[in-house]
């Protein structure tokens, strides 16, 4: 929020202008792009809509996992499972190859 103004008379400013905000509760999140994950612990998320349009605000820590070939191949391998299943296991454990292949190993 901007310095000195009270929150409650910013949530007034904003309705006036149309502009709806709700606190998420959330306990992470998760962006997926190609090479990584990136994971954000413990997110304040507030959902925005303005002029029809949805957004959302997230802050919090920071912590990226990245997936690579070779690990898939590892979990692949060790837990006797296709790549795409040990890829979707490693992106579940955050990159944690020991996790992932417990994880298949109990199905």
């Amino acid at each position: 929020m901007l310095p000195g103004i009270n929150p409650r008379q910013m949530q007034g400013m904003m309705r006036k202008l149309g502009i709806k905000q709700e606190d998420i509760e959330a306990e992470e999140v998760i962006i997926k792009t190609k090479d990584k994950n990136i994971i954000i612990k413990n997110p304040q998320v507030s959902l925005i809509e303005m002029s029809g349009n949805k957004s959302f605000q997230i802050t919090g820590k920071i912590v990226e996992s990245s997936i690579n070939e070779n690990d898939i191949e590892t979990v692949a391998e060790k837990a006797r499972v296709s790549l795409n299943e040990a890829k979707k296991a490693l992106e579940i454990s955050r990159g944690d190859l020991a996790e992932a292949i417990l994880s298949l190993q109990k199905d």
